[in-house]
């Protein structure tokens, strides 16, 4: 049986390895985009949550792949809504610019999975997905955009929708 969309919103993470510290000069335009592409996401249709480090209004400071790779995880009713606010609103200028601040992608980078509505994941949790799909490719437990699963389809493999699925 294929469970309610509400019952299943999508997680993603975003990782990017930083060409300099972001106390650096040459950042200090991304740096300048972190509050409003982040007021943008929590004010966009379909926006549930985003990691922030606490007492902290981003996650930039969070350095759980390595000291030079900052993330981003957030989570969303469903792909439609990530994929507006990724490339439908002001985030897009800083997609456009990114080379500027990170160095090129030689692995993926970005990974998405479907969670139950209500489960925050943790940045471990989002790590795991990121090196799932890394290693074995888009599956209905780790995907992109360009290689995306449906609810209906993760829902067909209980490891995939598994908050400590491993």
């Amino acid at each position: 049986m294929t469970p309610p969309a509400h019952a299943a919103h999508l997680a993603q993470l975003n990782v990017a390895r930083l060409r300099h510290p972001l106390d650096d000069p040459r950042i200090a335009p991304f740096v300048e985009l972190l509050d409003p592409v982040n007021a943008a996401a929590d004010g966009s249709p379909g926006f549930v949550w985003r990691l922030v480090e606490d007492g902290a209004a981003d996650a930039t400071a969070l350095r759980p792949a390595g000291e030079d790779v900052i993330v981003n995880l957030s989570v969303w009713e469903d792909q439609e809504a990530l994929w507006d606010f990724a490339y439908r609103s002001g985030h897009l200028e800083a997609m456009r610019r990114r080379r500027e601040w990170f160095e090129r992608h030689v692995e993926a980078h970005l990974v998405l999975w479907w969670i139950p509505a209500g489960h925050v994941p943790t940045v471990a949790e989002a790590m795991d997905r990121l090196a799932d799909l890394r290693a074995h490719g888009p599956s209905p437990r780790a995907f992109t955009f360009a290689s995306s699963y449906t609810v209906a389809e993760a829902a067909g493999h209980p490891e995939a929708m598994a908050p400590n699925a491993g």
